[in-house]
Order: structure tokens, then sequence, then C-alpha cells
């Protein structure tokens, strides 16, 4: 599917699942409904319990991708399929259909290059305490780490433009995704918008696949490497100063005795201190090295993101949403 060339925009809706044969055809049909003239395509992780042949019955496009896990859907999807606008969603039926709307005006007048749906009472009713609690946490390391883009780093309601879709290098293989896909956008200074919606309870019958101490420690792994990748200088700077003030610990007694006798009884633990203080250096100077690396890699990133077209300036030449999406609900907040 090619991107068209002239009236309005292309959109494709995206719908990665697994075992979402209970919800997954009322889905499609919400979307259908919404989005008349959108392609709706679903990409099946090896679902054992009718998903696909749901789908297809609901009328959507549906490909099965083996590698298991919501980061490699994720991945394919964004390399196979050609659109002017991208809606990605999951299938379990927590996200209202009817909202794709909204995320498309607001992508379009905010001159946006992704708009995160962000769930209206998650914190209060999360499935369990511990993926609230979890929430909340991720939610705050993520301003602290990364800034203070995004309030919803997890939700899984997005709409896309051209742009940010092509020059996203998805590496994550899981649920890290929708991680990722905030920090390339903090990383680029891209244009993004942030819409609150509501955010409902899966049907009898559906059951989350997420694990709260297993994905939760994907997740933080995920967030060391993003914070290595795009801000190594603070990574190794952090783990830079531990060194040295483990090497201060072993130093300090052995001095003071030095001072006081002029003698060094325990050189073992001199020479620890030594080496110990000689890795804070090195890894400060990597720090500093790969900073400049870094931001090598961020400018490429931005110059390839720079020649990609921008779908709504080669769309809408009057600088106006499409009649069809005009009618929006809610209130954007730019991030």
């Amino acid at each position: 599917m090619a991107p068209s060339r002239r009236g309005n925009p292309e959109i494709a809706v995206l719908l990665p699942c697994y075992n979402e044969a209970a919800t997954i055809g009322s889905v499609v049909r919400g979307f259908r409904a919404t989005l008349p003239d959108a392609a709706i395509h679903v990409y099946d992780n090896n679902s054992t319990d009718g998903t696909a042949l749901q789908a297809m019955l609901a009328g959507a496009h549906v490909v099965r991708e083996r590698r298991q896990g919501k980061g490699h859907v994720v991945r394919r999807m964004f390399a196979d399929i050609e659109a002017d606008i991208y809606i990605i969603a999951d299938g379990d039926g927590t996200y209202a259909p009817g909202d794709a709307e909204e995320l498309v005006r607001t992508l379009l007048t905010e001159r946006a290059d992704m708009v995160v749906g962000t769930r209206r009472g998650v914190h209060a009713d999360a499935g369990r305490q511990g993926h609230a609690l979890g929430n909340r946490l991720f939610n705050l390391l993520y301003r602290t780490i990364f800034g203070p883009d995004f309030t919803d780093i997890f939700s899984g309601y997005r709409a896309f433009s051209r742009r940010f879709v092509k020059s996203f290098p998805a590496v994550s293989g899981g649920f890290e995704i929708e991680t990722e896909m905030s920090v390339h956008a903090s990383r680029l200074k891209l244009p993004v918008s942030e819409l609150e919606l509501d955010y409902g309870r899966r049907p009898e019958g559906s059951h989350s696949k997420l694990s709260t101490f297993r994905d939760g420690g994907k997740i933080l792994w995920m967030f060391a490497m993003l914070m290595k990748e795009t801000r190594p200088f603070a990574f190794f700077s952090a783990i830079s100063t531990a060194f040295m003030l483990a090497s201060l610990g072993f130093m300090t007694p052995v001095l003071a005795e030095y001072f006081a006798t002029g003698l060094v009884s325990r050189m073992p633990t001199w020479v620890l201190s030594m080496a110990l203080m000689m890795i804070s250096f090195m890894l400060f100077t990597a720090g500093v090295i790969l900073d400049s690396v870094a931001r090598a890699r961020a400018e490429q990133l931005r110059i390839h993101y720079m020649s990609l077209e921008t779908p709504s300036a080669a769309k809408l030449p009057d600088r106006e949403p499409a009649p069809a999406l005009r009618r929006g609900r809610g209130k954007a907040n730019a991030a």
C-alpha cells in the first residue's frame, strides 16, 4: 500500500494481537465505523485462539509475525506498511475506536509527529495494584531521566506521522516498545501531543499478557539501555561516581593511618582503592567520548527524519484537517 499523493491523507490502523479472539472482531469493526477509508491491519503474534480468523471475518488485513513479542510486531508493521498517518492500538478492547478520529485531528492540527492517548484513570484501575504502582514509578523515572514530554509512556493508543514511523529505529522486542517510542521523540525533540482518553476494562474471557515483575524488569532494563545510548555522559558519570565513592571509602582509613604513623599496614586495601579510582576515571572518560558519539548519531537521525516527506504539508495544502476529521472530542495538550 503506497500513500496517496492527492486528497485526504491515507490512514493505516495497526493492531498487534496475541490471543485476542474475544475482542478483536469488535475492535476492527469499531475502527471501520470510525475511519471508513482507513486500512486496518492486524498482525497476529502466534495466537492459538482464532484471533486471525476473527480479524479476517471483521474485514482486517491479517499478517502473522512469528517472533514473539509486541516490539517485534510493531517493528514489522512499521517496516511493511506505507501510509500518511498511522494509528496503533491494542486488540483487547480497552481503547475506544471512536477516539481515533480525535487522535488524527490532533495530529494534523497540532502539526505533531506523535499523539499519545493518555489513559484517564489508569493509575486508579490498572487491573492490579502492582501495575498501577509500576505506572507511577516508571513515568516518574522517565521524566527524571529523559524529560517531561510525556505523562503516560505506556499508553498503547497512539497516532504517528509517516516521518516518525520511518525514522524510528525500533530495537526492543516486547512491551518496552512504547518506552522506546517516547525516548525517540524526546531524543530528537519531535513535536508531540497528549490527549486524555477513557481507558476501558477487558471484557470477560480476555486476559492481560503483562507480568508485573517480569515485564517490569524488562522495562527497567530498557530504561538503562536507552539512557546508555542517548545520555551516555550521565549514565557513565553515575557509575563513575559510585566507583569513586567506593574508592574513597577504602582509601580514607589507609590515608588516616599513614598521616598518623607514616606507615601503610593495609597495602591490599590501598591497591584496591587505587584500582577503583582508576576504573572511575576510565568510566568518566568513556562517558565523555560516547556523549560525542551519541550526539552525532542523534544528528544523523534528525537529518534522516527531516529528509522524509511531511504528510500534512503534502496532503493538506490549506493546512486544515479533512472535513471528516474536524469533529473532535477532548482537549489536546501539546507536550
